[in-house]
């Protein structure tokens, strides 16, 4: 049970390093087998549909990466005994930087997620994304919030 809460503590950990990296391909191979819910009824699924919702939404710059620092917090994770599925909650606060932008907080909220064993290995079956604060995301989304 304990290496079954570190496995899943860790993919959530992978999101935020994934995403800070610019790597949309590999954030939205975490969801291959799940969605993201974005707000209370938009909802992607699958592997192409969060890559592409990821890929209108996010501003890279010229290194390839959002220039931001996805910090999670709070992470508690429960696994039901005996079962293929989990939760967990966690805190998100999302920092950035740029030439032009000083480093600051933009965004900070809650993650809900599911998890499910898919062939013995911890996959995401649901992220919802809830925003509690917001700050200047001009620099990071290509839309508004």
């Amino acid at each position: 049970m304990a290496d079954d809460c570190r496995t899943i503590e860790n993919l959530i950990y992978t999101y935020a390093e994934r995403i800070d990296r610019g790597d949309l391909a590999g954030v939205a191979e975490l969801f291959r087998h799940g969605r993201i819910q974005a707000a209370a009824d938009i909802v992607f699924e699958g592997a192409d549909e969060v890559r592409k919702m990821y890929e209108r939404a996010t501003r890279l710059y010229g290194d390839g990466t959002p220039r931001t620092r996805h910090v999670t917090t709070n992470v508690a994770v429960d696994v039901e005994a005996g079962s293929d599925t989990a939760t967990a909650r966690s805190y998100y606060t999302v920092f950035q930087q740029t030439d032009e932008f000083p480093l600051q907080p933009i965004i900070s909220g809650r993650y809900h997620d599911t998890f499910h064993r898919v062939d013995g290995e911890w996959c995401f079956d649901m992220r919802e994304m809830l925003v509690d604060l917001t700050g200047d995301l001009s620099r990071h989304l290509l839309f508004e919030l």
